[in-house]
């Protein structure tokens, strides 16, 4: 069933999916505590939940909140959901599992702080904006054992990810990877990203990537 989906609220994508992937993968135990930050409609907070985990999901977008709650209900799922920046509403709780689905599409200086639905992808000139955050501020949520899943594309610097989450103490690899056509953004930032030797003239594809890291 494809989730409630109010306007201004990122809806489910290949990105979406593929975490997704990863996520059924995690041999996770009835009623692990699980967090996905950046949670949208709420489409992984409610794979998670089916699995048993008790879960809260998190988004800065007062719209994606209303409609993860929604979607929980519509499902039966018991999602505890808040609104708030990043790890903000949850400081002082520790997780199993972090999900983390964060905007990381590269973005020109001029378009500024990202505002309203472009919230949800704008993430800075390096698509870092976010995504740097998430891997020095996720770690220290985690239990011993715990693991961070996060999705990104690769224009976002995959070995980035990994080099900041290894030198916080995880053991970070990467394990999923993807192919997908451009979307709508990445088309019209094409030439930008041309020009900064992002993409090539030949390009017609980008690759998604999932970072699994784990804290000993």
């Amino acid at each position: 069933m494809i989730p409630f989906t109010p306007p201004g609220v990122y809806p489910p994508q290949e990105d979406t999916a593929l975490l997704a992937d990863a996520l059924s993968d995690e041999p996770l135990p009835p009623g692990a505590d699980v967090l996905d930050v950046g949670t949208g409609t709420g489409a992984l907070a409610l794979d998670a939940a089916r699995q048993g985990s008790r879960v809260t999901a998190v988004d800065v977008s007062w719209r994606a909140a209303w409609a993860a709650r929604v979607n929980a209900r519509l499902a039966g799922l018991p999602v505890r959901v808040r609104r708030g920046n990043l790890f903000a509403p949850v400081r002082g709780q520790s997780f199993d599992l972090i999900l983390a689905n964060p905007p990381y599409v590269p973005a020109p200086a001029e378009a500024g702080r990202p505002r309203g639905a472009a919230r949800a992808w704008n993430a800075g000139p390096d698509g870092r904006l976010v995504l740097d955050r998430i891997c020095h501020e996720a770690p220290a949520l985690l239990r011993p054992g715990g693991v961070l899943l996060i999705v990104h594309s690769a224009l976002s610097g995959p070995d980035h990810t990994l080099l900041r989450l290894r030198a916080a103490g995880m053991k970070a690899t990467v394990v999923r990877r993807r192919r997908i056509p451009f979307g709508r953004v990445l088309s019209a930032r094409r030439d930008w990203l041309h020009e900064r030797g992002m993409l090539s003239p030949a390009d017609e594809t980008e690759e998604l990537v999932v970072v699994r890291a784990e804290r000993p």
